[in-house]
């Protein structure tokens, strides 16, 4: 621990703060499967978290047509409609952004998303963030440490004194390489228990004081034997045009089993 104790809180977005994924998979699905191809539940959890120009070389290798950002576009068009249209917060995380705001922690988004999407979230969540990064701001995406470092700077403190809450194994690798104490809601992918990993069920468990043990150098880990392996339906629905205009309307049906 750096002297001084916890002075921020860096919260990922997709899976952690708001319950997209559902969403990213649905359009992963949409494209592929409009160019002739097909789409796995375990291909869209393997890029959770990865830079989206990543994302979109490999819907290109799976017969997607267009630019990086064409394709990042016509994904993001149908997430920002359904995350706007439903608002799924994760269980507990509002509540535990506003513990940290009124603690005097600041609150700051870093996501591999773009800030086309990440922006939406201060919108929906007024007045709980200090800052906001996205995958737009920085030349290399997560797992590389480089968003954490720069989101540390973003609030002048030093990442031993930030605590960061992620979902997927891309981004806890990303906030670990920063030196940022690290504390995973495992939600699709599984997240194994590792040395000075903490893991718990769900925001709910981020209180103040859990936080500040976090940071300072304990590993809570309330999974115990479930280890990370999160199991059930992964399931997202929207429809609309993704060249075009995309509607919020849930008529869509796109399910897979999110266990490994």
């Amino acid at each position: 621990m750096s002297e001084g104790g916890l002075g921020a809180v860096l919260w990922d977005l997709d899976g952690t703060v708001v319950d997209s994924e559902p969403s990213w998979f649905l359009a992963e699905t949409t494209l592929v499967e409009g160019a002739g191809g097909s789409w796995s539940t375990e291909q869209a959890i393997g890029l959770i978290g990865s830079d989206l120009n990543h994302t979109a070389q490999v819907m290109r290798d799976n017969g997607v047509a267009g630019t990086n950002e064409q394709i990042i576009d016509a994904l993001m068009d149908i997430v920002i409609a359904n995350v706007v249209a439903t608002e799924p917060w994760k269980a507990g995380i509002v509540d535990a952004l506003t513990a940290c705001r009124d603690a005097g922690l600041p609150n700051v988004l870093v996501t591999m998303s773009w800030r086309r999407y990440s922006e939406q979230i201060p919108k929906l969540l007024p007045g709980l963030w200090a800052v906001v990064l996205s995958g737009d701001d920085v030349k290399i995406g997560k797992p590389d440490p480089e968003i954490y470092l720069v989101a540390c700077a973003k609030v002048g403190l030093p990442p031993a004194r930030c605590v960061a809450v992620e979902d997927s194994p891309t981004g806890i690798a990303s906030a670990l390489a920063a030196g940022v104490p690290t504390v995973a809601i495992p939600n699709i992918a599984p997240v194994p228990a590792q040395p000075g990993l903490s893991r718990v069920a769900s925001a709910r468990e981020l209180t103040i004081d859990v936080l500040r043990r976090i940071q300072a150098g304990e590993t809570i880990d309330t999974l115990g034997g479930v280890k990370g392996d999160v199991t059930g339906d992964v399931t997202g629905d929207v429809t609309g045009d993704v060249t075009g205009d995309v509607t919020g309307d849930v008529t869509g049906d796109v399910t897979g089993d999110g266990s490994l």
